[in-house]
């Protein structure tokens, strides 16, 4: 297992800024061979899918290839892959196609720790045909969501559990495999929201156990819409609103107007930057490729957030909210005499994007104390590297001392 941070970070056209990004859980930035894909698929021929013209055959190259890779990073179906415009758009369309068998009685398990596309579409879905909202809380204390907080708000009458598998906010990672035997035990579905996560670990969607797992790969160096994964026989049991002469077919039934072709392209080329540049001594399949590099990736990205919670921890007037056992690499601050926003400013006159808000994880952040302001929020990405540690580090001491 290797990781060269120098190599991989030249194929980031964006670095020679000079930028430190710590923005991570908000998106990456993008590799060379990303916007080339994207480049190359518009200059190509195009049209929509189909077997007869160069441009058909283009589209149709760009879909399943897609499928193909995206099925690779998510221990997946490729025919379970659904393409949408972003996980919140496929989240509120899949909301809405459930809650058709779902009356009043029925509940819906929807949790705290959340971004707010994990929670606003099962709410409304549910109000909309009279079903109950149930919540799980995590402890503000700790960061931790645990089974206990699940199954104390499990019935028999439980038809959804929508929990996220890493906070977008504060970065814990719940257990989703055992959330997910909890919930199955009395015949719920599971949606996950994996948007965090997929960016800092390799997803296995049947390990996890989710019925439904959303994620979107501007947050791991692609370009920006979203991918949903499901069993294919699950998907065919569901019967989504559609264009009459629209295709009934799985997944494509899911997947409404034409898709972004040069952006499927863009997918394609974002796992495979993953599994090439991550270790590039990784050998195998596309799959086994990706599991070296994302374990050379956690090993890279716990020496970096073990310096930034050293660091952390030596500056007075620093309060970490991150504090849960297993999380990503991201960390939410607040300052006892200063203003998040002055700092995410400060920091950005130096070069250092490290940005200050809620993050659309609003109960999350009201739940620890924060309201809708929230903290500002420190989070990794694969490029980072010690140099742009230092540079966090002693942005935030002058700062404090300004």
């Amino acid at each position: 297992m290797t990781y060269d941070i120098a190599a991989l970070r030249s194929r980031f056209p964006a670095l020679a800024a000079g930028i430190a990004h710590f923005d991570g859980p908000g998106g990456t930035q993008t590799p060379e061979p990303v916007i080339r894909a994207i480049a190359d698929t518009l200059a190509q021929p195009l049209s929509n899918r189909g077997q007869v013209t160069l441009g058909e055959h283009n589209a149709e190259a760009a879909v399943t290839g897609a499928r193909g890779a995206m099925a690779d990073l998510l221990g997946a179906d490729p025919a379970g892959i659904v393409f949408g415009r972003s996980a919140t758009q496929l989240t509120y369309d899949f909301s809405r196609t459930l809650a058709k068998a779902w009356s009043p009685g029925d509940e819906v398990v929807v949790t705290r720790l959340d971004h707010d596309a994990d929670i606003r579409p099962w709410v409304q879905a549910a109000a909309a045909v009279g079903a109950t909202v149930r919540w799980a809380e995590f402890e503000p204390e700790t960061g931790e969501l645990t089974v206990d907080a699940i199954r104390a708000v499990l019935s028999e009458r439980t038809r959804l559990v929508a929990v996220t598998a890493a906070s977008n906010l504060i970065g814990t990672r719940p257990d989703i495999p055992a959330i997910a035997r909890a919930a199955h035990e009395l015949g719920a579905l599971v949606h996950v929201d994996g948007v965090h996560y997929a960016a800092h670990t390799l997803v296995d969607l049947e390990a996890l156990g989710a019925d439904f797992f959303v994620c979107s790969p501007y947050k791991f160096l692609g370009p920006h819409h979203g991918v949903l994964a499901a069993r294919p026989e699950l998907l065919e049991t569901l019967r989504p609103d559609k264009l009459l002469p629209s295709t009934d077919a799985v997944p494509e039934r899911f997947e409404l107007g034409t898709l972004p072709y040069e952006f499927l392209a863009g997918t394609t080329a974002a796992v495979d930057f993953l599994a090439e540049h991550l270790d590039p001594r990784a050998t195998g399949t596309r799959r086994e490729r990706l599991a070296a590099g994302f374990a050379a990736l956690e090993a890279h990205e716990h020496v970096l957030r073990t310096r930034i919670d050293k660091g952390l921890a030596e500056l007075d007037g620093v309060i970490v909210h991150s504090r849960a056992a297993d999380r990503t690499p991201t960390v939410l601050l607040t300052f006892e005499n200063h203003s998040t926003v002055d700092a995410y400013a400060f920091l950005a006159e130096r070069g250092v994007q490290a940005p200050s808000g809620s993050f659309y994880a609003v109960e999350a952040s009201r739940h620890l104390g924060l309201g809708d302001t929230g903290g500002l929020r420190v989070g990794l990405a694969p490029y980072n590297d010690m140099e742009d540690v230092d540079r966090l580090l002693t942005g935030l001491a002058d700062f404090l001392a300004h």
